[in-house]
This record gives structure tokens, sequence and C-alpha cells, in this order.
């Protein structure tokens, strides 16, 4: 669950015009400061970034799911779901107790220095550079 400063501040950003991903934005930046505070871990940035806009979607921020190639189908699939159940379009489910949890322990054991300065600017570099060809 996100907190609500989180949500008051992603709601302030769309109702002042901006745009979906800036307000997705603020789910993002919890995440990673969830975990540099040890909450949890992460395996890479982009695993950080995707847990966040999957809060967000399920926040009702409308960030729409990427396009059809763009990611593997799993990936739409899943953010379809979350951007339904964000819209109310979808009723979400009790998430089964065994399963969060496991998936909880999975993420304590994960690093937190993914998501250090250095590790988000090799990120940012990267995803930078992909974009330019």
């Amino acid at each position: 669950m996100p907190e609500k400063a989180t949500l008051r501040k992603a709601q302030a950003d769309l109702r002042s015009g901006k745009s979906p991903s800036t307000a997705a934005g603020e789910f993002v930046r919890e995440e990673i400061e969830h975990i540099r505070a040890g909450k949890h871990g992460a395996r890479s940035p982009e695993q950080a970034i995707a847990i966040g806009l999957s809060k967000a979607r399920r926040a009702g921020v409308p960030l729409k799911p990427p396009k059809k190639g763009k990611v593997r189908k799993r990936t739409r699939r899943s953010a379809q779901r979350d951007y339904d159940i964000g819209q109310e379009k979808r009723k979400a489910r009790a998430p089964s107790r065994k399963r969060s949890k496991a998936s909880s322990q999975r993420l304590k054991r994960e690093l937190k220095s993914s998501v250090s300065r250095s590790a988000l600017s090799r990120h940012a570099k990267r995803v930078a550079r992909r974009r330019k060809t």
C-alpha cells in the first residue's frame, strides 16, 4: 500500500495538469526510498521502477500499459491488470497470504545497493544509450 503522502503528491501532480508518468514518478521515488531504508531489496533498478509503476497504476494513476511489442507479453498483461484495477474496471482480489509472504521474503533477500546513486546513474545512461538509436 502506498503512503498517504505519495498519494497526495501524485494527485496534486495530476490536478495541476502534469503527465501521468510524472505522477507515477512519485511512486517510483517512494519505492527507491523503501529499498534504501532497508524495508526490502531489488535485483535491479528496473525492478524497483516496475514495482513503483505497478503501485501507481493500482492507485489510479492513468498510466497506460506499454505498447504491444515494447515489452514481454507477460509484463504488458500484468500492467493492463494493474491499470484496470486502478481505473476500477476490474475488482482487486484479496492477495493470497502465502504468495504475498513468499514474495516479500524473497524481496527482503535481494540487494539494497541496486538503487544506489551509482546504480541509478548507470541505469539512466544505459537507457539513454538505448533510446538514441
